[in-house]
C-alpha cells in the first residue's frame, strides 16, 4: 500500500487520508479521488493532497474487516456490511455470549493493522445488541495478513448460546426473624433476572431451615418439571455439610462446588439432582444488584455447564462493588457491633415558633431539650452528643447536671444539616453507630431507643434502623458508621431521608405504636397540644 502527497492529477484512485476543508470545499475522510474530485481540488487552489493506494495483493479496509468478520461469527451472530474499515456483528438473539478468547487473541496478534474487539465473555445480551466489531487500522492491508486473520478464527470464536432452561422452581428456608416480605422481595427479585431469559417461577415452597423438610420441597419441585431450581436459606450456607448441600445429597443429588472468587457472591453453591442444575444461592441474590449469582444463574439458564475451573477463574474482576450490606467481620460478642453514640440535635432556631426557642419551652415543668436528653441516656446508647448553635449558653444551661458532651455548631443558621454534621463529625472512632435524635421530640423514649439499636445488626446486614407505623417513618434514626462519609455530604435544612431510600437494603424497620417517632414540636400548637398529654 503506497501512503503519501500528491498532486489532484496524480491522486486519481487514491483514497484521502485526512479530511481537507479549504474555502467551501469539504472533501472527507476516506473519499476515493476521481475526475470531479480533481477539479474541486483544482478550483479550490489545492496544489497537494494526502492519499493511499491499493497495491497488488492488498485489499481494501472494508473487504479485510467483512472477511474477519464473516470468520469469526458463529451461530447467533449476524455481521452488519462493513464501512469505513470496519465490521460490527450483532445478536441474532437472546442468550449468553460464548467467546474463544484464545481465537481473539490470535486473531489480534496477526498484525497491528488488524483488531477484534467483543463483549466480555458469558455477558447476557438481548437480540440486535452489539457484542463485537473488526476494524481496521489503515485504508487497506496486503491480502495475507487478512488471510492469516481468517486462518486463525477458529469455528465459533463468536458464539450466542440461547436461553433452553424456561421452568424454574424456587425454595426459601425459615428461620425465626426472617420476615414474610424479604420472601416476597425475593421472588419478585428472581422473577425480574429470570424475565430476560424468557424463564419463569413455576412454583415456591417455603419450609422449616431443615434437611429433611427441604430436601422433600426440591425433590417436589422436579417432580413438577422445573429445569432448575434455586434454594434460598434463610442463613447462609457455611460449610459443605451444612443444610442445604445436605439436603441435596438426601435425594441423590451431588455438591459441584461450594464458595467463588466473587464479591458479592463467595457463599453461593452449585450442586445438580436428577441432571437438573441445584443453586444454593448467595445472601446477595435477594438484592437486584448484580453479584456472582448472575454470572451463574444466567449462564445455566443458557444451558451452559459452570465448571469447577471456571468459577474459581472468575477472580479477576470478581471484586464488583463495595456494598454497604455486606455483614461485618465476625465478633464472639454480638454487643461489639452494638456501641452507639446518641446525637441529640438542639441548635435550631425555631422559626415556626414565631419568636421564642422552642427547645427551652417546658412541658411539666420540664424543659423540652432536657426532656429528650434524659431518655436517651436512659437508653443503651454510651455516649449522648448534643448539638447546640442558636442560644447555645442557654440550651446548655437546660442540660446542667446531665452527663452529655456538648458540641456547637457554628453554621446552625445554614439548616439541619450542618447539625447533622458536626455531631456526626464528634462520634468517637471507636463507635459503630450513632443514632440521630431530634432535640424537639418529647415522646421520644429510652425503649425506642433500646430497639433500634437492639435491630441495628450489622453482622446481618442491618445498618440503618428506622421506626415505622403504617409504612410511615419517623425519627430517631439509626445509622451505621459505614454511612458516615455521605452524612457528612448534607446540605441545607434537609434530613438524611434520601439515603435512606437509597440504601434500602441495608434498612431495618422497628414497629412502633402511637406518635412517639412522629410528633415534634414545630408550632405553638403543638406545644399546647404536647402540654395537654
Amino acid at each position: 500500500m503506497k501512503f503519501g502527497p500528491a498532486s489532484p492529477v496524480d491522486a486519481i484512485g487514491g483514497v484521502t487520508v485526512h479530511t481537507l476543508r479549504q474555502g467551501s470545499l469539504v472533501l472527507k475522510k476516506g473519499t476515493t479521488i476521481g475526475p470531479a474530485e480533481v477539479e474541486a481540488l483544482t478550483k479550490a487552489g489545492v496544489k497537494e493532497i494526502v492519499v493511499v493506494r491499493l497495491e497488488e495483493g492488498d485489499v481494501s479496509e472494508d473487504e479485510a474487516a467483512a472477511s474477519i468478520a464473516q470468520a469469526v461469527a458463529g451461530e447467533g451472530v449476524n455481521v452488519e456490511r462493513a464501512f469505513t474499515g470496519r465490521a460490527n456483528l450483532f445478536a441474532a438473539q437472546a442468550g449468553v455470549l460464548v467467546v474463544d478468547r484464545s481465537a481473539v487473541d490470535r486473531i489480534n496478534g496477526v498484525d497491528e493493522a488488524i483488531t477484534f474487539a467483543t463483549l466480555s465473555a458469558f455477558k447476557p445480551v438481548v437480540e440486535g445488541e452489539m457484542i463485537a466489531t473488526v476494524k481496521l487500522i489503515p485504508f487497506g492491508v496486503e491480502g495475507k495478513l487478512r488471510d492469516a486473520a481468517v486462518a486463525v478464527a477458529g469455528k465459533n470464536t463468536l458464539r450466542i448460546a440461547p436461553y433452553v432452561i424456561k421452568r424454574v422452581g424456587v425454595v426459601s428456608t425459615l428461620l425465626p426473624g426472617l420476615a414474610p416480605k424479604v420472601i416476597d422481595k425475593t421472588l419478585r427479585v428472581t422473577a425480574e433476572r429470570l424475565a430476560p431469559a424468557g424463564a419463569s417461577i413455576i412454583a415456591e415452597r417455603r419450609v422449616p431451615h431443615d434437611e429433611a423438610d427441604l430436601a422433600a420441597s426440591i425433590k417436589e419441585l422436579l417432580g413438577l418439571g422445573a429445569e432448575l431450581v434455586i434454594v434460598f436459606g434463610a442463613s447462609a450456607i457455611a460449610d459443605r455439610r451444612d443444610v442445604i448441600p445436605a439436603a441435596i445429597t438426601e435425594i441423590g443429588g451431588a455438591i459441584e462446588h461450594f464458595g467463588m472468587p466473587v464479591d458479592p457472591g463467595n457463599l453461593l453453591l452449585i450442586g445438580s439432582a436428577g441432571g437438573v442444575p441445584v443453586l444454593g444461592a448467595p445472601g446477595c441474590a435477594r438484592s437486584p444488584v448484580e453479584n456472582g449469582f448472575d454470572w451463574v444463574l444466567m449462564r445455566l439458564l443458557a444451558g451452559l455447564k459452570v465448571t469447577r475451573a471456571e468459577l474459581t477463574g472468575m477472580g479477576v474482576g470478581g471484586l464488583l462493588m463495595e456494598i454497604v450490606t455486606r455483614p461485618q467481620p465476625r465478633v464472639a460478642d454480638i454487643e461489639a457491633n452494638r456501641n452507639v453514640v446518641a446525637i441529640v440535635l438542639a441548635a435550631g432556631r425555631s422559626t415556626r415558633m414565631g419568636g421564642p426557642n422552642k427547645l427551652l419551652a417546658e412541658i411539666d415543668g420540664k424543659k423540652l431539650v432536657r426532656i429528650v436528653a434524659e431518655q436517651v441516656l436512659a437508653s443503651k446508647a454510651t455516649e449522648v452528643i448534643v448539638v447546640t448553635g442558636h442560644q447555645a449558653e442557654l440550651v446548655e444551661q437546660a442540660l446542667a447536671g446531665l452527663n452529655v458532651k456538648f458540641v456547637r455548631n457554628p453554621d446552625f443558621a445554614g439548616g439541619l444539616a450542618s447539625s447533622v454534621k458536626a455531631g456526626i463529625a464528634a462520634v468517637p472512632e471507636n463507635a459503630d453507630g450513632a443514632i440521630v435524635c431530634l432535640g424537639d421530640m418529647p415522646l421520644i423514649s429510652a425503649k425506642l431507643i433500646d430497639q433500634l439499636i437492639e435491630t441495628f445488626a450489622p453482622d446481618r446486614g442491618h445498618l440503618i434502623a428506622v421506626p415505622v407505623s403504617d409504612g410511615r417513618r419517623g425519627n430517631p434514626v439509626l445509622w451505621s458508621r459505614r454511612f458516615f462519609k455521605e452524612l457528612m455530604t448534607l446540605d441545607g435544612d434537609v434530613g438524611a431521608r434520601h439515603l435512606i431510600a437509597k440504601h434500602a437494603e441495608a434498612v431495618a424497620e422497628v414497629a412502633v405504636d402511637g406518635q412517639s417517632a412522629f410528633l415534634d414540636i414545630d408550632t405553638p400548637q403543638a406545644l399546647e397540644a404536647a402540654r395537654r398529654g
